[in-house]
């Protein structure tokens, strides 16, 4: 090494910044992309019709676990009278599960054998 009183120390070279939209490391880098969350699936609870339930329960049934007014429950009950089952809510999937769990717990407590069901929505 060579020094001397006449020489001007260096200065040292500032280390290289590489540019936010340049990469000289070779690093791979990723481009962020939004992801689209398809909705949960939804599921419809089913009430099925049965010679022995009666028309009353079946309403009341309908009222307290779906919050349906009375003239709704009425028409519900009528349809599951005639056709054999109504679909009287569509909710997400543990909702659903839950609200058919309620009306057969119901159900069995007084003595009848209604039956109600879960299905998935189809579209």
């Amino acid at each position: 090494m060579d020094f001397m009183a006449t020489k001007f120390p260096t200065k040292p070279p500032e280390p290289s910044v590489p540019k936010p939209d340049h990469d000289e490391g070779g690093a791979v880098v990723l481009e962020r992309r939004t992801e689209r969350v398809k909705p949960p699936q939804m599921y419809q609870v089913v009430m099925l019709n049965d010679d022995y339930t009666p028309m009353e329960f079946v309403v009341v049934v309908i009222q307290e676990f779906f919050g349906k007014d009375l003239e709704t429950a009425t028409r519900l009950m009528l349809k599951i009278h005639l056709d054999g089952k109504a679909v009287c809510g569509v909710y997400s999937r543990d909702v659903a599960v839950m609200k058919a769990d309620q009306v057969l717990e119901a159900a069995h407590k007084a003595g009848h054998p209604l039956k109600c069901v879960c299905e998935p929505v189809e579209l």
